[in-house]
Parts: structure tokens; C-alpha cells; sequence
């Protein structure tokens, strides 16, 4: 989003902050226009190792980043710097605020859960150790918030002309992109967490509205914020009305309260964090990691490092990429044993001898023989996808010694694009050598991929059939 941002600013001086916010404007109406398309199950197709990795990445970055504000030391701009920092901030710790922190800390985790229905343990830490900090820690140079600007955004309107509306779309649909995956992830973690299920194009529509909103107000694109959404939750959040209280705190906050909260320790902030942070973690996975096979194991921890160290987009990305790949080998693997390569008896026995309104005597078997003995039957049992194609091929080229191909897809139940090229090139191919191709023709999802690649053009009439039985009686 800074990347963008600049970008647009650095390129154009005079209108570069009101392209910005254009900018905004156009990925909300992207992400409105996401959901509209229904596109939101495709953000979500994620394998657990992966939601798995993101989460535990995501509070282990919350704990290092707040363990220099706990230390009463300034916090670190990631968590590869906070890591490095530990011995630092130690050397350097504020008594006064470390103990305020561990407080914090001591609070979040042994408050009693009757308690949590009076006053949740965040918002007693919030209150009582801001009162200590400021009545008897004043002069012991204690980190607070500090000065709050407050006031209400003035209206910014949209600025685009042809020169720039290539680059501005180009950014907005970028930042839509990325802002939905992050807050459908977000949605995930939150679904893992209270064991609930999101509406993904919902999200989408209404995250696309609060962005457009804010593009005409001057402000930053926002996206599902993790963090803010864990700490909702296990600050005891159940409903959309919690969203509701923290947007209207903000409110409050920015038009009159800020004067109280400049007030708040750093290190308060730090201690209830590193709760949150402990609480995200996927403990259950952790601990049933030897269990759940080494590339799962290996996924999760991939995912996590990339989440800490690099970014979360990256993590989620790669971790999905390499899940892909595997799966689609497996597939892949399940789904060559739907095909098979069959000649000369083969296909006597199998295709007339479990028939039983076919009586296989000597005679037709010896008429059968011959002309069978030649040919080649390719059959295509259930759903086939692009990636079997070069193994398809590959197969084929091992079976040429045959005058005559069958091909059999009256069951397969689904071809890709890329195998209904692959089987109309084999019927090219093998025409043009001379030999003879016949096809059985399969649903009518299949007959359709294979007729918009020009079969008819391929093969006549006679040589398409509805089943195997009467295309194998043609070469009698």
C-alpha cells in the first residue's frame, strides 16, 4: 500500500496525493464489484497447514514486536529487527514500565472468567494501570501514547484523466486483490477461532464500501485486521456489534477523548498483546505436529518463517502455490489409472465377454481376432484434468504399432481444455499416417469441449459412435 502510494505521488507532484486517494476509491469499487462476481470462494481456497503457519506466524510478530514496548523501550518497525533487538531492550529496561507490563500480562492471564462478565480483563488492565502510571509513575519516564490529532477529515474528490487512468486502475485493482485476500484470511483465522463459517462475497462488498467511503475522506485503504480481529474475539466479541462499539470508540476518541487517552503506557498496550499474541498461536497443531505427515509439518513451518521474516501476502501465496502443486500431482497420479491403453484380445474379452445378450463362440472370436488384433483402444474412465495430458501423450507414443484407434469417453465424466486439445491432436496425428479413428463419444459436457475443437472437422459422421460395442462391430 506505501508502495503504491508513493509511487503515484512520487509520478505525479501536483495531483499525486489526490490520484492516491482515487486510487483508494477505485479498489473499493473493485472489491464491491468482486463479490457482486461472486469471486470470493476463490480467495479462500486455502489448505489448513497454510491458515495454520499464518496464524501462528501472525502471533509470533505480535509477541516480538511488543517486547521492547514492554521492556519500556521504543518498538521495532518489524520482527526480524525485534528479534535481533532482545538483548538491547533487556540492557535497557525500563523497571518501572517492565512491571507495569508483566502486570498487564499477569492480569490477561489469570483473570477470572466469572470477572470477564462484569469488566473484561483488558479494559480493567486499560483503566487501573493508566491510573497507576499516571498518578505514582509520572517521573519515571514511562512511554505513553502521547497527543492525539482529533478533528473530522475534510472531503477529498476523485482525480483522473486519461494519461493516468491505466497506472490508477492498474494500483486499485492491485490493492483490491491484496486487501481481499488479507481480509478473507482474516475471516478464516476468526472462523478457526469461533468455530463459525463467513460469507466471503459479503466481506468483499462490504469491505469495498467502507474503502470507497474512505477514498473521499482522505484515508488509507484498510483491509481485515488479524490482529485486531483476534483480540476482538478473545476479548469476547461474538457479535457485529463489537465491530460497531470499535469503530464508534474510535469516533469518540477522535473527536473528544483524546485527550485521556494520550495518557496510556506503551507497555500496558505491549502486555495485552503478547496475551493476544500467545492466544493465536495454533497450539493444537503444534502439538499434534509429528502426527499430521512431514510435508503438512513442513508447509506449516514454511508458511510461518515467511509470515514472520518476508510478509503475510508472500507466506499465504507461496504456502498455497506449493499446496497446489502437490495436490495436483496426487490428482494427477489418481486419475492416470482412468486411463488405460488396450488391443487385440484385450478388447475381445472385455467388451464382448461380460455381455450377456452376446453369446462369444469360436466363430465370432476368431472373426473378432483379426481386425481387432490391430487396433488400440484409449478409454477414458471418469474426470481427467490439463495436467495428465503430457503423461497422455506420453503413453501414447509408447502404443503406435496399430492400424486402427478407438478412443473411448462415454465415461469420462469431465475433460479440461487442455486434454480435449490433447486428444483432438492425437486424432490429427494419427489421420495423418494414415490410419483409421474412431470415437466414442461421452456426455455432453465432454462432446462439447471436443466440438468447439473442430471434431466434426477432424472425423465423419460414420466414425463417431455411442458406445464401444457398436464402434468395435464397424471393424468386422
Amino acid at each position: 500500500m506505501a508502495l503504491v502510494l508513493t509511487q503515484l505521488i512520487a509520478s505525479n507532484p501536483d495531483t499525486g496525493l489526490a490520484l492516491a486517494f482515487t486510487c483508494v476509491i477505485l479498489a473499493g469499487l473493485f472489491q464491491i464489484l468482486f463479490g457482486l462476481l461472486k469471486l470470493g470462494k476463490y480467495f479462500v481456497m486455502v489448505p489448513y497447514p497454510v491458515i495454520s503457519g499464518f496464524m501462528t506466524g501472525i502471533g509470533i510478530i505480535i509477541i516480538l514486536l511488543q517486547i521492547s514496548p514492554l521492556l519500556g523501550n521504543a518498538g521495532d518497525s518489524n520482527a526480524l529487527a525485534a528479534l535481533t533487538n532482545i538483548p538491547n531492550a533487556f540492557n535497557q529496561q525500563n523497571t518501572f514500565a517492565t512491571l507495569l507490563g508483566v502486570a498487564t500480562l499477569l492480569i490477561m492471564i489469570y483473570w477470572p472468567e466469572k470477572w470477564t462478565k462484569i469488566i473484561p480483563a483488558p479494559l480493567f488492565a486499560l483503566i487501573a494501570l493508566t491510573v497507576v502510571s499516571s498518578l505514582f509513575l509520572k517521573q519515571q519516564g514511562i512511554s505513553v501514547i502521547g497527543e492525539i490529532p482529533t478533528g473530522f477529515p475534510s472531503l477529498v474528490m476523485p482525480v483522473l484523466s486519461f494519461d493516468t487512468l491505466y497506472h490508477v486502475s492498474y494500483f486499485a485493482f492491485l490493492l483490491a486483490v491484496l486487501g481481499a485476500i488479507d481480509s478473507l484470511l482474516t475471516s478464516m483465522v476468526a472462523d478457526t477461532m469461533t468455530e463459525t463459517h463467513h460469507n466471503s462475497d459479503k466481506e468483499l462488498i462490504g469491505q469495498g464500501i467502507a474503502n470507497t467511503i474512505a477514498g473521499f475522506f482522505g484515508a488509507l485503504p484498510g483491509a481485515g485486521a488479524t490482529m485486531r480481529t483476534a483480540i476482538n474475539i478473545r476479548a469476547g466479541g461474538k457479535t457485529a456489534l463489537s465491530g460497531l462499539v470499535h469503530s464508534i470508540t474510535l469516533l469518540i476518541v477522535i473527536l473528544w477523548a483524546g485527550d485521556y487517552a494520550q495518557y496510556i503506557p506503551h507497555t500496558v498496550l505491549a502486555g495485552m498483546l503478547i496475551k493476544v499474541g500467545l492466544d493465536i498461536i495454533d497450539w493444537r497443531f503444534i502439538f499434534q505436529i509429528k502426527k499430521v505427515g512431514l510435508f503438512s509439518a513442513c508447509l506449516m513451518l514454511l508458511v510461518l518463517l515467511l509470515t514472520v521474516f518476508v510478509d503475510l501476502i508472500t507466506a499465504v501465496l507461496v504456502g498455497m502455490f506449493i499446496a497446489n502443486l502437490v495436490t495436483l500431482d496426487r490428482l494427477t497420479n489418481i486419475q492416470l489409472d482412468n486411463i488405460t491403453f488396450k488391443n487385440g484380445d484385450e478388447l475381445i474379452s472385455e467388451t464382448f465377454a461380460s455381455n450377456a445378450n452376446i453369446e462369444l463362440t469360436d466363430d465370432i472370436q476368431k472373426n473378432l481376432s483379426k481386425p481387432l488384433a490391430n487396433t488400440l483402444l484409449l478409454a477414458i474412465d471418469g474426470p481427467v484434468s490439463f495436467a495428465v495430458s503430457r503423461e497422455l501423450s506420453r503413453r501414447f507414443t509408447k502404443n503406435l504399432t496399430f492400424t486402427t484407434l478407438v478412443i473411448d469417453l462415454s465415461n469420462a465424466t469431465l475433460i479440461g481444455t487442455t486434454t480435449a486439445l490433447m486428444i483432438t491432436d492425437l486424432i490429427d496425428r494419427t489421420k495423418a499416417k494414415n490410419k483409421n479413428v474412431l470415437v466414442i463419444t461421452g456426455n455432453e459436457k465432454v462432446n462439447q469441449s471436443l466440438h468447439k475443437l473442430s471434431l466434426d472437422n477432424l472425423l465423419d459422421k460414420k466414425d463417431q459412435f455411442n458406445d464401444r460395442e457398436q464402434a468395435l462391430k464397424t471393424l468386422i
